[in-house]
């Protein structure tokens, strides 16, 4: 995620990729609106991650839940309550300026349950359903595996990244690769997130894209078929000083596994401390978040959570695996959730180094259930608490080292962890 400067997360360019939102903003500002189709309030959503993506941190439920039944509620579809909706449907589809069909409305009414609960508990439809658990929860999504950013002014959406082995590698889309339409739909006439659902489809279908490139006097076309592919959440190199570094951009069900890849590369390689970078990682599924501790700390209580009659539950490591190496690990303003878990054990336990801004402060655990005709709600349940005992919802977790992101390096020169004084700052911490 953190390709140039304009990619470290101070920016305020809207980032995302063909499979999910990618949060930006200022550092450290937080966004307590419900909008479900901003990039950070999707990340949630994903934390599937939720959580899962979905929800930041989250737990998944499939249940046998039926539809809801008038009188279920108690007192809430009374006579006089169920006396007013009809009334103001009626309304509606008498004098709305264009027709509106009962399942729209019905689809309101289920929605608007959630909508004066938390910024995290909604209403999903079918369809929404589907696309959440297909792609947030479980890590996966059909497409061309590349991640795209558009222009806040001019709505231009520019490639960020392609990924190794994706159809859009292998049809020849670059870095930097501005498109301008995908099958006749003009990228600059719409939204990211909508357009995103353009480029994504069946898998073996095409997509045919017009591209214009730097240095081509013309306007490129590509047909790439789309195929199924496992979310990239994971990247690593190795730093100086045989300094591993980790970056986590979100924790789904695939996350731990390739965060143990990485660990198991750079620890053969001959690594001697690690960076592990969660800034504006949005968070994710508790599980991939505790497989994840699970194999740094040793044996002990990683983060338990309690529901609203006092039921405590905790999830602790195994002691199978531990890493014994000095560790570093960077969060800022947009870390949340899992990434906050994350952080609050290793600070809790004096594992590491907890550098950079304070986090974004979410310390509720989500519950997603389907119901029989496929939709389904994501209903905040329990408050988590980090091994010390602390919840830190709406406060975050403060950095043992403060310091706020800085671009280092000259004018007009890209982004490279050179030029990046958070990392700098965890390379010099990890020398002493």
């Amino acid at each position: 995620m953190n390709q140039d400067e304009q990619e470290i997360q101070v920016s305020t360019a809207e980032q995302r990729s063909e499979y999910e939102a990618v949060p930006t903003g200022q550092d450290g500002k937080r966004e307590k609106q419900k909008k479900k189709k901003s990039g950070f309030g999707k990340g949630f959503a994903v934390g599937a991650v939720t959580m899962a993506v979905v929800c930041g941190v989250m737990f998944w439920a499939t249940s046998g839940l039926g539809l809801l039944s008038a009188g279920s509620s108690g007192d809430l579809l009374n006579r006089d309550t169920e006396q007013k909706i009809e009334s103001l449907a009626s309304y509606i589809q008498s004098n709305y300026y264009e027709d509106v069909d009962t399942e729209t409305l019905e689809e309101g009414l289920y929605a608007g349950l959630f909508d004066n609960l938390d910024v995290y508990s909604q209403y999903y439809t079918a369809e929404e359903a589907k696309e959440l658990f297909d792609t947030s929860v479980s890590g996966t999504y059909c497409g061309i595996g590349a991640s795209l950013q558009q222009d806040d002014d001019s709505k231009a959406v520019t490639i960020l990244h392609v990924y190794d082995g994706s159809p859009a590698q292998e049809s020849g889309l670059q870095e930097g690769d501005v498109i301008i339409s995908a099958d006749s739909y003009e990228a600059a006439s719409m939204d990211l997130t909508e357009f995103v659902n353009h480029i994504r489809g069946e898998e073996g279908s095409q997509v045919h894209l017009v591209i214009a490139r730097s240095g081509e006097a013309e306007n490129l076309e590509f047909d790439i078929t789309r195929k199924n592919l496992v979310l990239p959440t994971v990247s690593s190199q190795m730093l100086e000083n045989h300094t591993g570094y980790i970056q986590v951009t979100e924790f789904t069900e695939h996350t731990a596994e390739q965060f143990e890849e990485a660990l198991d590369s750079l620890q053969g390689d001959g690594m001697t401390a690690l960076i592990v970078d969660l800034r504006s990682n949005p968070g994710g599924m508790l599980t991939s978040v505790c497989d994840m501790l699970d194999d740094i700390l040793p044996k002990g209580l990683l983060v338990y959570t309690e529901d609203r009659s006092g039921k405590r539950v905790d999830y602790t490591s195994t002691d199978e695996k531990t890493l014994d190496l000095p560790l570093a690990v960077l969060v800022n303003g947009y870390s949340a959730s899992a990434s906050e878990i994350f952080a609050g054990a290793i600070q809790d336990r004096k594992a590491g180094t907890i550098i950079g801004t304070t986090t974004y402060g979410k310390g509720v655990v989500q519950s997603i259930l389907t119901l029989k005709d496929g939709s389904a709600f994501k209903i905040t349940t329990n408050r988590y608490f980090t091994p010390s005992g602390t919840c830190i919802q709406g406060i975050g977790i403060t950095p043992d080292e403060e310091l706020e992101y800085e671009f280092t390096g000259p004018e007009g020169a890209g982004y490279s962890v050179e030029y990046d004084n958070q990392i700098q700052k965890a390379l010099e911490v990890l020398q002493q």
